[in-house]
């Protein structure tokens, strides 16, 4: 294994061959890792210069060593925003990765270079993880799948940061099928499910750009789908007791470097204003997860899943993605609540009339992944996004 530095568009910030004991030559899936997740004798940087001069991790983590078990090939470690505490995946020290298809605007965070990765077809899937959105938002901007698996599912073992309450591993591909292979190496629990009929879906009605929802209502339309209004009303509750936990995890993990050189500004700044999270803020915010999850529950009860847009409107242009404040509420209000949840939920790409990336998310039963995938195939089109 020799490490080749970052590639010149920023996807792979180290590019790399590791194979697997049971590699096949050409039927071996290519795989790029999140540079959270611990690959045993490379540093885990966090995409921060405060870990430059990291030392080589000992261990593969769970996940790295469940797909080089499963005979992957691993070509290198992927971009991100730093931290993981971030919606834009815009990077100061290792840079931006370039959004394959739509180079003027953000590829998303936190797990950027892996959605850019896939998109760019320099692996066969990725991984990332989800805290806040941190999957489903760059594939959305991207035009690839991610699945945030149900929380606990998979084991995040050697993932920073080591404690989280909300932050899941998962995969990006091209396609569906994909998506389910990962998930199948990951879990052997997982196994492909299948739907003979088309699945009743719960649309939950919400506030987005009316070109994204022109995009989704068109894909559902034609997918011969039941779709049945829902409502989630603590959506907006859920949303910010998210960014308390979230605030507070990532404090307890990283706070102590808030005033150190080297870290980015807007890192600086959330991290400041998470030390300010009161035991109070934080109590009430486990009490709206507990209403929320219940809530979930009870709507899933009366359908297959539910759906709704990935994200509220388009992937903001990188000139525009200049307030990260701004960007979280933009990019993650129709996510983040089934982080705080823990179900399962997964993105599909849809492109809009005006030719930008929209997204479709489908929630799941909690422990649901594969019945998931299978409703979500209803509305999967043969070939690609290219066909549309």
């Amino acid at each position: 294994m020799g490490e080749n530095g970052a590639t010149a568009d920023a996807i792979l910030v180290q590019s790399f061959v590791l194979d697997g004991p049971a590699a096949r030559g050409g039927d071996t899936p290519r795989v790029a890792i999140k540079d959270s997740i611990d690959i045993a004798g490379l540093p885990t940087r966090g995409g921060s210069r405060l870990f430059a001069d990291a030392p080589p991790a000992r261990d593969h983590a769970d996940v790295v060593r469940a797909l080089l078990d499963a005979g992957c090939r691993i070509v290198g470690k992927a971009n991100m925003h730093e931290l993981a505490y971030g919606v834009t995946g815009i990077n100061g020290w290792t840079g931006t990765p370039l959004n394959p298809r739509w180079p003027d605007r953000i590829p998303g965070g936190s797990s950027s270079g892996s959605a850019a990765a896939v998109a760019a077809g320099l692996c066969d899937f990725a991984l990332g993880t989800d805290t806040g959105g941190s999957i489903r938002v760059p594939a959305a901007c991207c035009g690839v799948y991610g699945l945030k698996p149900s929380f606990g599912r998979i084991s995040r073992r050697g993932v920073m940061p080591a404690e989280s309450s909300l932050d899941c591993v998962g995969p990006f591909a091209r396609d569906l099928a994909t998506i389910e292979r990962a998930m199948a190496m990951l879990d052997p629990g997982f196994a492909v499910d299948a739907l003979d009929a088309p699945p009743r879906l719960g649309w939950v009605a919400v506030d987005a750009d009316a070109e994204v929802k022109r995009a989704v209502d068109g894909r559902l339309a034609a997918s011969g789908c039941a779709i049945v209004p829902v409502a989630l009303p603590g959506m907006a509750a859920a949303f910010d007791a998210g960014l308390t936990i979230i605030a507070a995890e990532t404090f307890a993990a990283y706070g102590m470097f808030a005033d150190a050189d080297g870290l980015g500004a807007d890192i600086r700044e959330r991290l400041r204003a998470a030390g300010r999270i009161t035991p109070d803020q934080l109590g009430a915010a486990g009490q709206v997860r507990a209403a929320f999850a219940a809530e979930v529950d009870a709507v899933l009860a009366q359908v297959d899943a539910l759906v709704l847009p990935t994200m509220p409107g388009f992937p903001p242009t990188l000139a525009e993605a200049t307030d990260p404040r701004a960007a979280i509420g933009g990019l993650t209000g129709f996510v983040r609540p089934f982080n705080l949840s823990g179900h399962p939920a997964l993105t599909m790409p849809v492109m809009a009339a005006n030719g930008l990336p929209a997204g479709i998310q489908l929630v799941g039963r909690r422990g649901g992944d594969a019945a998931l995938c299978a409703a979500a195939r209803w509305l999967e089109i043969p070939g690609g996004e290219e066909d549309e």
